[in-house]
């Protein structure tokens, strides 16, 4: 049997799995306006690529 580790198959997700997967998406996105609203450096596109990496991370265990 091979894993599908790359997500060849997707599953359903019930309603509370979207209603959490929305609420990390928009947390995140939040948090990036607050560092956008900062101005521009490495450091902030850094962290904007964190928050984005984090949220990535949080909706793959949503929907493993």
């Amino acid at each position: 049997m091979m894993s599908d580790e790359t997500r060849q198959e997707y599953r359903t997700l019930s309603e509370t799995e979207k209603k959490e997967m929305q609420q990390i998406k928009n947390f995140g996105n939040q948090m990036i306006e607050a560092i956008k609203a900062q101005g521009v450096s490495r450091e902030l596109s850094l962290a904007i690529t964190k928050i984005e990496e984090g949220v990535m991370w949080a909706v793959k265990h949503i929907t493993r």
